[in-house]
């Protein structure tokens, strides 16, 4: 451990995304899990904060996001690809939906990989962080 990983100090915030655009909600869930929030933010880092995201099952996409954007994941077989809308998506796996929205904002290389692991997402209003005591995080609808 360095001088500048003993400084860091790690903060749990929580989110409820009850109302939420996904979009605007994952760029500051990505600011916080990166560091950006903090005067000792440096690039290649982990300066950030841990995210919990609870009430994913009621988060909004403006637009016809809903049924426009799909989803694609391959099983590496020949003719494995799989699609799913947003709407399909929101209704059987809220938690991811807002997974890849964060990931998709955070930078493509082995410090991100780590950073999305400090999000946790939960579809209902219930997560199993009381003991870290997280602080509310007000982001605008």
């Amino acid at each position: 451990m360095n001088k500048a990983e003993a400084l860091m100090q790690r903060e749990w915030y929580v989110i409820d995304a009850r109302g939420k655009i996904l979009g605007r909600m994952a760029t500051e869930i990505a600011k916080v899990l990166r560091g950006k929030h903090k005067p000792i933010f440096t690039p290649n880092l982990d300066a950030g904060d841990f995210v919990i995201v609870v009430n994913a099952r009621e988060i909004k996409l403006t637009g016809a996001k809903l049924d426009k954007k799909i989803y694609y994941r391959h099983s590496e077989y020949p003719g494995g690809i799989r699609e799913r809308t947003a709407a399909q998506m929101l209704e059987e796996k809220p938690e991811e939906l807002v997974r890849l929205a964060v990931k998709g904002m955070l930078p493509k290389n082995r410090l991100s990989r780590k950073l999305v692991t400090k999000l946790k997402v939960y579809a209902g209003a219930e997560h199993p962080h009381d003991a870290q005591k997280p602080q509310p995080l007000a982001i605008v609808a």
